[in-house]
């Protein structure tokens, strides 16, 4: 990334961990710090069931006043190049629902990705845009890689997809945050030699 591009910020964390209301406190004080200032959030969820219908409804609710929301569940890349501008911080909320979405599309009984796109053609996009967009950018991401892993070759598949694409987005990154019981630690991302 170019000294001059903007700093986009990766958070990770568990389930319940309180990524998304981080990257909500950094979009706040991103509105704070000038007049003229915009967040858009990218949501990547899909209404698969009552329980998901619920949870989506509750991030909306849950978002601060002002915010504009844009759902698109598969094509991220082509979202952040149409919302990133200079005075808009954009947060994507979240990779690892992006990436069921487009991994596992029978689980949301929808067609999956848009035809002739493969998820390595999608994940390419994101990791060519991201250091590209004119404005910053948050990400949230689950660490789903700690705990016990389940049997069966599409799960572990899913689990080392995700742990490749939270890898590669770090790198787009300035700064990482791990999220852990609503607390943060952050630092500077570290850059492959």
């Amino acid at each position: 990334m170019q000294a001059s591009a903007p700093q986009h910020h990766l958070i990770l964390g568990g389930q319940r961990s309180g990524k998304s209301r981080q990257a909500e406190r950094l979009a706040q004080a991103w509105l704070n710090g000038a007049a003229g200032r915009e967040v858009a959030v990218l949501a990547t969820a899909l209404p698969s069931d009552d329980e998901m219908q619920a949870r989506i409804e509750r991030h909306r609710q849950d978002r601060p006043a002002g915010f504009i929301t844009v759902e698109e569940p598969h094509e991220l890349g082509h979202a952040l190049r149409q919302a990133s501008l200079p005075e808009r911080l954009v947060v994507v909320d979240c990779l690892t629902l992006w990436l069921t979405n487009v991994l596992m599309p029978a689980v949301h009984g929808d067609a999956g990705h848009a035809p002739g796109r493969s998820w390595e053609a999608l994940r390419s996009e994101l990791l060519s845009v991201l250091p590209s967009l004119p404005g910053p950018v948050v990400l949230v991401s689950n660490e789903i890689g700690w705990g016990v892993i389940p049997m069966g070759a599409v799960v572990r598949q899913f689990v080392d997809e995700l742990g490749r694409l939270n890898q590669d987005v770090a790198q787009c990154c300035g700064h990482i945050t791990l999220m852990a019981a609503g607390q943060p630690w952050t630092r500077a991302v570290e850059r492959w030699a």
